[in-house]
């Protein structure tokens, strides 16, 4: 026990005082957190390598061994029963042990970062992933890389507060992790550092990219080690025939638009009904989904689980026309029931397999019509698969890398970007709401979307830039600046002066800064005084939220917004009371002048 008075010891000076052999957890604890910058990229290789072994585990799990429960050409009966069953009992341990691992896991890896201060437990890691693996290897057909992304975001979670790092460290540490699993679970290292800036954190330009660069290739190192150097899809090169055939290609990107936007609408319908039901029914309520599938895998096995071998049959020209139809509107039902009645599994993999299936068809009507003029359905299908993900998704840069990763092929990237636009456009003007965005609003999250970034970053000072008022010289001393104010030789309404020299502006002062200066120094000049320190200002091509900040930090109403070419050339002020007005907050009614 510690005496009175007796200060107790933190983790750093635990760590420092070289008892490691007694706490050696405390003590890495401690170094950690006197390194964080350079501890980041090693963990990043660390969480790579781990996601990498996870998502490997994944698909041995629910590809390969769960087809042996449900082969194709067995006895329908255990079609039907697997779903019901592995439904069921998954639903009642979702219910009872893992509450937060049911869905997709990518509205939970953003709810994580924004609203949770990047908090995935570990129960959830290991909820998810067992979850996830009995429920695909029973046949429901959702997806496991969303699943993978929330595990490989909880492994980065649980090392970051294990290791004592900073939350903000720790939230910064999720997109590395999501990253990680898209590489792994598609084989597409490039692509899934896209998606992780674009669709996780929402900016392309983030300061984690290193990080994230590391663990998509780590993950993606130990998938080809393990699993051998293989594509997910093995697919023919592809060329562009007949320039008509980029008319075909936008028919395709509308109708991905029109599926996208059907997708969506139904899984947000049919989900938000069984929200609705009362909490003790939610443990049996995934049982809705598989006695859905189980009834359509009766007559067309073809439904189940992932499909990513039927994928391939597209793909390559061996699967008939019908087959493609029926599995486009089957798969569609199939996928929105069972993800909205609670099954572990996510959306990626459903949409990549609605998305061949439908350019398969298409890719085929093009060709009974005009087959001198266009390529075969596999190509057709490829694009099918990046308009879909994208229309869904909304991640149209990720869906572009992705397809093309795949197939290495660059003359699938024209017809492919013309898909995806269209699709894109299609699906937003239906539906406004992306389908992540829209989970986690019904779940009562709100996290920021792309639309709240982009009209936040709309806000810029040129908006509300204004004319300089009276300036104070720089050669004039804080006492003759006093005088001059008290007498109302500057004529302005703040209480905050720009101060300018021959150069041009030199800083900015307010009048509690001169009043102190004026009982050490009256007679210093305002220059000598000011070009001690950079002075604060904002370009015209700021954001207003950072005139804000740099008015509150510097106790400023006023701030110069300068040149970028010139520091010096000052084009004009920034006020307070307009920032406050442009967000819609009225100046009078705070006491502004």
């Amino acid at each position: 026990m510690l005496g009175a008075g007796q200060p107790t010891m933190s983790v750093n000076d635990s760590a420092k005082s070289g008892v490691w052999f007694k706490n050696p957890l405390l003590y890495l604890a401690g170094r950690m957190q006197e390194r964080e910058d350079q501890v980041f990229l090693i963990l990043a290789l660390i969480i790579g390598a781990l996601t990498g072994l996870a998502v490997v585990a994944f698909i041995l799990l629910t590809e390969r061994e769960g087809m042996r429960l449900y082969p194709a050409g067995g006895a329908p009966w255990r079609r039907l029963l697997f779903p019901v069953v592995g439904s069921l009992g998954i639903g009642y341990l979702l219910f009872r042990y893992f509450p937060n691992a049911r869905g997709s896991g990518v509205p939970q890896t953003k709810a994580a970062l924004y609203a949770r201060d990047g908090f995935i437990s570990l129960r959830t890691v290991l909820g998810k992933f067992f979850c996830t693996s009995a429920t695909l290897a029973s046949g429901i057909p959702l997806g496991r890389e969303g699943p993978s992304v929330q595990v490989a975001a909880g492994i980065a979670s649980v090392l970051g507060r294990r290791l004592g790092l900073r939350p903000e460290k720790v939230k910064a540490l999720l997109p590395v992790g999501a990253a990680a699993a898209i590489a792994a679970a598609f084989n597409t290292p490039m692509a899934a550092v896209v998606f992780a800036l674009e669709e996780i954190v929402g900016d392309m330009n983030a300061p984690v990219l290193g990080a994230v660069v590391i663990a998509s290739a780590t993950s993606w190192m130990v998938l080809r080690v393990l699993l051998g150097n293989n594509p997910l899809f093995k697919v023919p090169q592809y060329q562009l025939l007949h320039p008509v055939e980029l008319v075909v290609y936008a028919v395709l990107g509308v109708m991905g638009g029109l599926v996208s936007a059907a997708f969506t609408w139904l899984l947000l319908e049919m989900r938000q009904r069984f929200l609705r039901f009362p909490r003790n029914t939610v443990w049996f309520q995934p049982a809705a989904g598989g006695l859905l599938v189980g009834l359509i895998g009766w007559f067309v096995p073809q439904v189940m689980g992932v499909g990513y071998n039927y994928v391939g049959d597209v793909l390559n020209g061996r699967m008939v026309l019908s087959l493609m139809v029926i599995l486009v509107v089957l798969k569609l039902f199939a996928v929105t029931l069972s993800y909205a009645s609670g099954n572990a599994g996510g959306i990626f993999g459903p949409s990549l397999f609605i998305g061949a299936m439908l350019g398969g068809a298409v890719g085929t009507i093009a060709h009974l019509w005009m087959p001198a003029y266009t390529a075969s359905a596999g190509a057709y299908a490829l694009v099918g698969m990046g308009a879909v993900f994208a229309g869904v998704v909304r991640t149209p840069m990720t869906s572009v890398l992705m397809i093309f990763e795949m197939t290495q092929d660059y003359a699938i990237i024209v017809p492919l970007m013309i898909a995806n636009l269209v699709s894109l456009f299609i699906a937003s003007q239906l539906q406004e709401l992306p389908i992540y965005e829209a989970l986690a609003v019904q779940d009562g999250i709100h996290l920021p979307s792309q639309a709240s970034r982009r009209e936040r970053d709309q806000r810029h000072i040129g908006q509300v830039l204004r004319s300089v008022s009276d300036q104070l010289p720089a050669q004039i001393t804080v006492g003759n600046a006093l005088e001059m104010i008290a007498a109302g030789k500057v004529q302005t309404p703040f209480q905050s002066w720009i101060v300018t020299d021959q150069d041009g502006v030199v800083g900015v002062i307010n009048r509690p800064r001169l009043e102190e200066e004026f009982k050490k120094e009256p007679g210093r000049k305002l220059g000598d005084l000011l070009k001690a320190l950079p002075f604060p200002h904002v370009h015209a091509d700021q954001s207003l939220a950072l005139a804000l900040e740099r008015m509150g930090t510097n106790q400023l109403e006023i701030l110069p917004v300068v040149g970028r070419a010139d520091v010096h050339k000052l084009e004009g002020i920034v006020t307070l009371r307009d920032v406050l007005e442009a967000y819609g907050v009225g100046g009078h009614e705070l006491g502004l002048s």
